[in-house]
């Protein structure tokens, strides 16, 4: 390309006629050696919004309401509407008045809100319909609701809880939501007075002291405060702080002023002390307080909520254990203060807590159903809470169970969803089933080899199927209990997405590096796409190790944590790449086996697998190129392209990794630990990008977001410090304000997008790039 700068004017005019001549042309993309330009940019940076409202009747996963309907969303001319389906006549009405809606949002906010294209995907019904709840964008934290009586809109705040950094440390520079917790006969109500707790009448003003040995270093949360059933008793958390370690950001470049700000975080890292709780029994009429014995639970990462049984006799509450190679279900005996386990769970590696599963059956204190991998696969059973044994395995075999829908406990039946149970078919697919509790009546409900999203009527009589998968457009099935087909309420229309040039990713296995298992990904070739050519590859990774994230489901626009929508990876191969997502072992939705990969062996990442899965799509594909091989990922997965470079370097040639948590003894204490273990050990170094910084080889672009809450930037910093005293080259984009998404889920997409593409095309393919400081900028 001629490095030429012309008039201001005349540069704006042809950088127009090449984008419409690239969007009238859609598949005149890089070819050849042709060096890209800014043409070809344009193209991939819109290619999301040229092609997110092409589809017509596309449904999304439904919700039951109280009164037995469904709502959900589709897309329509445009955008986006809300519809809401009664199963008995299956007639489609507007949910709610959009345009009333986005007025009254566009009030409350400030902001301008089209109807068709609201801030928000998923909404609750509140108040029996009368209202909605939802959360506008991706990372607000705090809830909205709009009465549709009125049509006026207000945060739904409530009462704040006080924050805990990861959930393990309680910020003590803010209160805890102190409100009096009435008692459920409505005649006590208690809440605390400096470090200990206090109770009155309802409407009294004068209080009685509850405990009177609450200090600073052993507080009573009110909080945690349970009553029991009958108000007889109530149980709380005596806590012990943990250590107050904190993050100092400082923000460069304030939008509202000049001088720089400092912010400062709460932020416990693997090793630091965690709140210790300690369960305490109080009984109302007595006075009396019992601390309940912990030998049960000697050593907690977490004690989670307190829950009491329907009469009063006993309450209960997980225990994970700090290292997470144990976790418990503790019952409590009211009357004696007698402890036992009335579930334990224990392995050589970890529990992962990520994913836990616990129903009280009746709330009576009897019996418990349960999820475990205990037989080498993730599967249900129940226990007996007296003895803390198994009564019965409800569900078996070579597959999973995800997760629990719904529990009937006066049919003993149980609604799940499940993984794998097709031999030869995608074990990542998500089908529905009912199982009684003896493990007999196993009853498949989804039968479509598709991802199912399933939602069930109040009353269990209909349930809504939304079933898609990456190559296949989302059909939304009305059904009875029994699993007869109602009607199909939707069918997307994607003629149009097809028209302008998209194709599915391509579905492929392989096998890994024990030769027998299969591996899982997805292929996305550029659009013009020529079989005689070499394409450079470009793997999007994210490793987990907490889930799955090859997409599964067809929306092309649908976010994965950490990485990319399909649309992306199709914009990042249109200028000439061939672009995969793997999910290597190591990553959960499979056998205990398969996820044990990752146990204190984070630099693994699976990348055995992964380069197995590359070279045999190489075999089938002369135009798959593996001698450039590059790879990016943000957060874990900006770790995971680290260890790509500094690890397989004789496979992965160019990374560009962002706001990734090098070294993870300076993230976040509750991820690390799950997978690394406490206390902090070897396991720790072995996985540091910034201890084995000087064994990079190939080409790498670190992005980091100066106010990223999520992974400390210093992280980042302390990888190019290392670099730099390993005399290594590298490019670093330090963000000004921006945070953990930058470039993904928060702006300036495009920028970060571009620098992307700038980046692979010139390290894989060899090419120039445009100039972009020498064109002038607008005006």
């Amino acid at each position: 390309m001629k490095d030429t700068v012309r008039p201001r004017a005349a540069t704006r005019r042809c950088r127009a006629a090449l984008l419409v001549l690239a969007l009238l042309s859609p598949f005149a993309a890089v070819a050849g050696d042709t060096a890209p330009t800014d043409a070809d940019y344009q193209r991939s940076l819109h290619l999301g919004q040229e092609w997110m409202y092409l589809t017509r009747d596309l449904p999304f996963a439904a919700k039951a309401t109280h009164d037995g309907r469904f709502h959900y969303r589709k897309t329509v001319p445009g955008g986006f509407s809300y519809v809401i389906v009664d199963p008995k006549d299956q007639r489609k009405r507007p949910a709610f008045d959009q345009a009333r809606l986005a007025a009254a949002l566009g009030k409350a906010t400030g902001e301008r809100y089209e109807p068709l294209r609201l801030p928000f995907r998923d909404f609750e019904f509140a108040d029996e319909g009368r209202a909605i709840k939802m959360r506008i964008g991706l990372a607000e934290p705090r809830p909205w609701r709009c009465e549709l009586k009125d049509y006026t809109c207000a945060r739904d705040d409530g009462t704040p809880a006080r924050p805990r950094g990861w959930g393990v440390v309680r910020d003590m520079t803010q209160p805890a939501d102190n409100s009096p917790r009435r008692s459920p006969d409505g005649k006590w109500e208690v809440f605390a007075e400096g470090h200990d707790l206090v109770i009155r009448a309802v409407g009294a003003t004068r209080t009685d002291a509850l405990t009177r040995d609450g200090r600073a270093d052993g507080f009573y949360d009110p909080e945690s405060i349970a009553w029991s059933p009958d108000s007889r008793r109530l149980a709380v958390y005596r806590v012990k702080p943990g250590t107050d370690r904190r993050v100092t950001r400082v923000e460069s470049t304030p939008r509202n002023q000049i001088q720089p700000l400092v912010h400062t975080q709460l932020y416990p890292k693997p090793g630091d002390e965690v709140d210790i709780e300690r369960p305490v029994l109080i009984d109302v009429d007595t006075r009396a307080v019992r601390v309940i014995d912990d030998a049960l639970f000697p050593n907690p990462l977490q004690l989670w909520e307190i829950q009491w049984r329907k009469d009063g006799a006993s309450f209960a509450f997980e225990y994970i254990q700090r290292g997470f190679k144990q976790v418990r279900v503790i019952s409590v005996d009211a009357a004696t203060g007698q402890v036992r386990a009335a579930v334990s769970e224990d392995s050589p590696t970890f529990v992962n807590a990520w994913n836990l599963y616990r129903h009280d059956v009746g709330k009576d204190g009897r019996e418990v159903l349960w999820i475990s991998e205990r037989d080498g696969w993730r599967h249900l059973y129940l226990f007996d809470d007296a003895s803390g044994q198994v009564k019965r395995q409800i569900t078996r075999g070579e597959w999973v169970v995800r997760d629990v829908v719904k529990v009937d406990d006066d049919k003993r039946q149980i609604w799940f969803t499940a993984g794998g149970v097709d031999a030869g078919r995608d074990p990542y697919l998500q089908h529905y089933f009912r199982v009684d509790f003896d493990g007999g009546n196993l009853t498949r409900l989804t039968q479509a080899d598709a991802w199912h999203d399933v939602a069930f009527s109040s009353d269990m009589a209909y349930y809504l199927d939304t079933y898609s998968r990456v190559d296949l457009p989302p059909v939304s099935e009305l059904r009875r209990a029994d699993g007869s087909l109602v009607s199909v309420l939707e069918r997307a229309d994607v003629g149009a997405l097809r028209a302008a040039g998209w194709k599915p990713p391509q579905i492929f296995s392989a096998k890994g590096r024990d030769g027998a298992t299969d591996i899982w990904g997805i292929a996305v070739r550029p659009r013009d796409h020529d079989p005689s050519r070499h394409y450079p590859v470009i793997e999007s990774i994210y490793a987990g190790p907490h889930g799955a994230f090859v997409p599964k489901r067809f929306w092309p626009f649908d976010m994965d944590s950490g990485s990319d929508s399909l649309v992306r990876m199709q914009a990042l191969a249109d200028l000439g790449f061939i672009v995969v997502r793997i999910d290597g072992m190591g990553t959960t939705g499979r056998s205990k086996a398969f996820h044990d990969v990752a146990w204190q062996n984070l630099q693994d990442a699976g990348f055995p697998d992964r380069i197995a899965w590359h070279r045999s799509m190489a075999a089938k594909d002369p135009s798959y190129d593996v001698s450039r091989v590059g790879i990016h990922g943000m957060s874990a997965g900006g770790q995971n392209t680290l260890h790509a470079l500094l690890f397989h370097p004789e496979f992965y040639k160019a990374g560009v990794a962002s706001n990734g948590c090098y070294d993870n003894r300076m993230d976040k204490l509750w991820w690390n630990e799950q997978w690394l273990g406490w206390p902090v050990n070897a396991s720790y170094s072995a996985a540091s990008g910034v201890e084995h910084a000087s064994k990079l080889r190939g080409d790498l672009l670190l992005i980091v977001g100066e106010q990223d809450a999520n992974v400390d930037p210093a992280s980042t910093l302390q990888v190019a410090d290392a670099l730099i005293r390993a005399d290594k080259d590298f490019d670093l984009l330090m963000m000004p304000g921006a945070g953990h998404a930058v470039g993904r889920w928060a702006e300036p997409f495009d920028y970060v997008q571009r620098r992307h593409y700038d980046f692979f095309i010139r390290h894989l393919q060899d090419r120039a790039t445009p100039r972009w400081n020498a064109a002038p900028s607008a005006p």
